[in-house]
């Protein structure tokens, strides 16, 4: 099985990492999932690709080699979610609000039949209704979510 972190990069705080570092450690050691991680692999992706650039800076000063750098990525997330992932993990918050990319990945994984977890401390009735409408699941907490994918991947109640 193989997940994917979706929630806000360019307008979250310290672009996600803190809580995909702690939702990734915890499901591989309590899931044995595997799981893409979209800042990890947009640091391998960086390095490789354009090790001495200054991504963010990038968008002020030369807009249209921001555009193919993103288009990059954004292939890059798209095809993960298409053709390699089972399952979505979402963190909607203020930075998730703010920017596009969460709310394409959601909609990628509604169109490609894949459940969608979302855990937000939003009120239902302050998300956009396209995302409510493209996720499986709603959890207030983490550990709400946590211990649903426990059960359901001892009996498959959520698949």
């Amino acid at each position: 099985m193989r997940v994917y972190l979706s929630g806000g990069m360019e307008y979250a705080d310290g672009e996600g990492v803190h809580w995909r570092k702690d939702m990734q450690e915890w499901i591989e050691r309590e899931l044995k999932h595997t799981v893409f991680n979209p800042n990890v692999e947009s640091d391998k992706f960086f390095s490789t690709h354009y090790p001495n650039i200054n991504f963010r800076f990038l968008k002020k000063e030369n807009t249209q080699r921001y555009q193919e750098i993103v288009r990059r990525l954004v292939e890059i997330d798209c095809e993960e979610i298409a053709y390699r992932t089972n399952y979505v993990v979402c963190y909607w918050d203020d930075g998730a609000a703010k920017g596009a990319g969460t709310k394409g990945e959601l909609t990628m994984a509604k169109f490609f039949g894949k459940p969608t977890y979302l855990v937000t401390s939003f009120q239902l009735h302050d998300i956009p209704g396209w995302i409510l409408g493209c996720v499986t699941r709603v959890y207030g907490s983490f550990d709400e979510l946590k211990s649903d994918l426990l059960a359901a991947y001892s009996d498959s109640r959520l698949r």
